[in-house]
């Protein structure tokens, strides 16, 4: 496998500080978004489901998903400042979700320990793909299920364009927002052949990828 592939240059460092504060006031723009994910989750998994965000940031979907009172929730984050805000946000939420600090190429949680992970927009960052694959792989319960959402390594420039154009930001915005996709988000995210290799070298043997415009989402599911 391709050196690259399998250990990327960033050695797990989150945001924090500032970029944090500023990641979760821009990312809350896109509340929509997340409930819908949550109200799909909560359709997908039974009552009293272990479920485990991983990279949650301020940790937006997994309070959506607690507030419908029917699963246990975790979120782990690399982040010290996205913990404190996720646990700020949960509080003035009045749900329960359990953020702690961690490393998703080493999560502090025993094995079989959860029934579904999301993960979304973060893959593409971790330093240690196949190794957070595995340790999904390691903490999901027989049967359990994970969903990766992330952004596509070979989105078209026109097809990127289009859609960030849909998204009606402002003139400077849309100039910056479309610079750092083309300069830096593409440049880590993974095609669905390199998805497929990356679960090659693990355990997972259920694989379903489906591609959309400028994303996709690869669903997983530990058999055994």
């Amino acid at each position: 496998m391709d050196q690259a592939m399998t250990m990327k240059p960033y050695k797990g460092i989150g945001m924090n500080g500032p970029v944090a504060k500023w990641y979760a006031s821009m990312t809350r723009k896109s509340m929509p978004e997340f409930t819908a994910l949550a109200r799909r989750v909560a359709d997908e998994v039974p009552d009293g489901a272990r479920v485990l965000e991983v990279a949650p940031g301020p940790g937006y979907f997994s309070i959506e998903l607690a507030k419908l009172g029917r699963h246990r929730v975790t979120g782990l984050d690399i982040s010290p400042s996205f913990v404190k805000i996720g646990r700020r946000n949960a509080a003035q939420a009045g749900v329960s979700v359990a953020f702690q600090e961690g490393n998703a190429s080493a999560m502090p949680f025993p094995s079989q320990s959860f029934d579904f992970i999301l993960c979304r927009a973060a893959f593409k960052n971790f330093a240690e793909p196949v190794k957070a694959l595995e340790e999904m792989y390691r903490v999901l319960d027989t049967n359990g299920r994970a969903l990766i959402i992330d952004l596509r390594g070979d989105v078209p420039p026109k097809q990127l364009d289009a859609a960030v154009n849909e998204w009606k930001l402002s003139g400077v915005n849309t100039v910056l927002t479309k610079l750092t996709f083309r300069f830096m988000l593409l440049k880590r995210a993974y095609t669905t052949e390199q998805f497929r290799e990356l679960l090659s070298h693990t355990k997972f043997q259920s694989v379903d990828i489906k591609e959309f415009v400028i994303g996709l989402e690869v669903s997983l599911q530990r058999t055994a």
